[in-house]
């Protein structure tokens, strides 16, 4: 295993009483999308901000490309590309400009400059709209047009901060498919996201914060194994008896049964074939069933146990 490229050992940050990063660590290898998860308030802004030594914080290290980075780190800084939540564009400049800036901030000489700008509108897809204005352009294009302005000047480390934010579908999938090519391409990839299905879509590793902590990590399958549930079973019965509810709960794996508004529900630990154990009581019994659902726990299971809330909360 090589160097990380993101490596944060033991970081602290307070602001006055509030501590936003406790004692938080986090390594990131070469290659990864790596999905960086927390409510409102969890310290994924201030991490992002310290790993880029915007902020300056009390106590750990931070190293980037296997170097500690600091504010005049201008040999790791031209090697990260960044993407904020708020757009970040000038109004005054056209598309071709305002990307043709931000790539001249890192690219001086002029010929590769151009090549790389015009990559970047490509990669986008923005030629149509080059010659437009920011206040032109409908939230998914301007979204587009920030991401080419952080990837202008072809980074190695690139962090993506809630890109999808308030943009349509197609726009959404647009931006999705854009980051896993820059991942093809070479670029390891630092995404937060309040969407769980972008999550488990790009994301090779996820850690979810709360609190400046680090709670937990590892790929998606590797965090729903660390919860109880494994599997919801929802069944429509028209009516089921109190003895046949406790039964059911009784049944192995099954660690809770609820019956409402005509539907069974079955929440299962373990097992693989829970669904079919259900089944065969019931028509045991002779209980008569209608449609059937078996879900496998999501991220949004994973977060909702581990954090005791919804990651939108």
């Amino acid at each position: 295993m090589g160097t990380p490229v993101v490596k944060i050992e033991n970081l602290v940050k307070r602001y006055k009483e509030l501590v936003a990063l406790d004692h938080f660590n986090l390594t990131i290898e070469e290659g990864e999308v790596f999905g960086l998860l927390g409510p409102n308030g969890s310290g994924k802004t201030t991490t992002i901000n310290c790993l880029l030594s915007l902020l300056a914080f009390d106590k750990g290290t931070v190293e980037v490309f296997g170097k500690e980075i600091r504010p005049d780190s201008y040999d790791i800084k031209k090697r990260i590309g960044v993407v904020m939540q708020n757009v970040a564009v000038y109004d005054e400049l056209t598309v071709y400009e305002n990307i043709d800036y931000f790539c001249g901030l890192y690219v001086k000489d002029k010929a590769t400059r151009k090549k790389y700008v015009q990559d970047a509108i490509d990669f986008v897809e923005l030629n149509d709209f080059v010659k437009f204005y920011p206040k032109k352009l409908s939230g998914g294009l301007l979204r587009r047009l920030n991401i080419a302005c952080g990837i202008a000047h072809k980074p190695d480390l690139i962090i993506l901060d809630e890109p999808t934010v308030a943009v349509d579908p197609q726009s959404r999938n647009k931006i999705l498919e854009g980051i896993q090519e820059l991942n093809r391409q070479g670029a390891t990839i630092i995404y937060t996201s309040h969407y769980m299905e972008e999550v488990e879509q790009i994301c090779t590793r996820i850690a979810i914060m709360d609190k400046g902590k680090n709670l937990a990590i590892g790929t998606k399958d590797e965090l729903k194994q660390m919860i109880k549930k494994s599997e919801t079973i929802s069944i429509e019965i028209l009516d089921l008896a109190d003895e046949d509810l406790k039964a059911i709960g009784k049944l192995n794996h099954v660690y809770e049964a609820t019956y409402e508004n005509h539907t069974l529900k079955v929440l299962c630990s373990g097992g693989k074939h829970n669904l079919p154990h259900v089944l065969e009581y019931l028509q045991s019994k002779n209980i008569p069933f209608d449609r059937v659902y078996s879900e496998l726990p999501t991220l949004n299971d994973v977060f909702l146990e581990i954090t005791g809330k919804e990651l939108r909360d």
